[in-house]
């Protein structure tokens, strides 16, 4: 088959494509990111990911399945979680203009469409534009990935190893179910080459509560704090400060509104592997070394 991957210069686009290239598929991606080395020797083809509906269309003739992982974590500049449901919209037109015939979409656990959060019912927006394309489809659901280029898990052992304390927004009693990058993509090639239509949650094993998790990773590596509970925009005033010597968005106000709604867990059986205990204890020399950042990633 000839399999198109949003993002496959990035991060779960790239793991992704890496299965399907392993795979012996005809791989290319829209990226919004074309002069990036190219992680696969040139065997993945780059296309602007520009959201022209004309040129996308002409990039996708021929491809049999899209694998769309595309969205914005927060508002900058133009680029702002409306104009990702726009641009969302424009992908998936393209997509049905160009005849392929199947999309694989990454969506997010629990979207809702009366959410009052930009992220949340800008995903199920998206949901509803796949769905309501015609195409064949699957629709993964993950919570939180973690992996070796994870943002979060990641960022939160770096503060721990450099900081004397840990703020945790709230009690730290609302949950985290995180799921490795590696089974969502798993889940995600599966959904290739399925031809059924369906909507499930892509989720790991583990179900923590967010101090329980936070307690996890400064033990496992070696920089265990107090962790304080605060009112959740002290917790926000704390990372805003911190953002300015960083130069990222280190956490956004929906994020923490989401997380302590417990949107950040599934119904659902987990369809995750891996334990993230055992991965964390493989890797937690690495983890939280070097700052992972959002900014940087996206618009460097």
């Amino acid at each position: 088959m000839k399999i198109a991957v949003t993002g496959a210069f990035s991060y779960s686009g790239k793991y992704i494509a890496r299965r399907l290239v392993e795979r012996g598929e005809q791989v290319i991606t829209l990226t919004g990111h074309p002069n990036r080395p190219n992680p696969f020797g040139g065997k993945v083809k780059a296309y602007p990911l520009n959201f022209d509906e004309a040129g996308m269309t002409q990039s996708l003739r021929g491809v049999d399945v899209l694998v769309n992982t595309y969205w914005v974590r927060f508002d900058k500049g133009e680029n702002t979680q409306p104009r990702a449901v726009e641009n969302t919209r424009k992908l998936v037109h393209a997509a049905k203009a160009a005849g392929v015939k199947r999309i694989v979409h990454i969506s997010i656990a629990n979207p809702s469409a009366d959410s009052p959060l930009p992220y949340y019912w800008g995903k199920a927006a998206n949901e509803k534009a796949v769905i309501e394309s015609g195409l064949s489809y699957a629709i993964l659901r993950p919570t939180v990935l973690y992996g070796g280029e994870d943002v979060l898990i990641n960022n939160i052992a770096f503060f721990l190893r450099r900081f004397p304390v840990f703020f945790i927004p709230g009690d730290g009693s609302y949950g985290i179910q995180p799921v490795h990058v590696e089974d969502l993509a798993d889940l995600a090639v599966e959904a290739v080459y399925s031809r059924e239509n369906y909507v499930i949650d892509a989720v790991g094993p583990d179900r923590y509560t967010f101090k329980e998790l936070v307690q996890l990773v400064g033990e496992t590596i070696g920089a265990r704090r107090p962790l304080i509970s605060v009112p959740p925009r002290l917790a926000l005033f704390a990372a805003q400060v911190i953002s300015l010597f960083v130069r990222d968005v280190v956490l956004t106000p929906e994020e923490v509104e989401g997380l302590m709604a417990n949107l950040l867990v599934s119904k659902e059986p987990p369809r995750g592997k891996t334990l993230f205990k055992d991965w964390l204890n493989d890797n937690w020399k690495n983890v939280g070394v070097r700052y992972a950042s959002e900014l940087k990633r996206h618009y460097a």
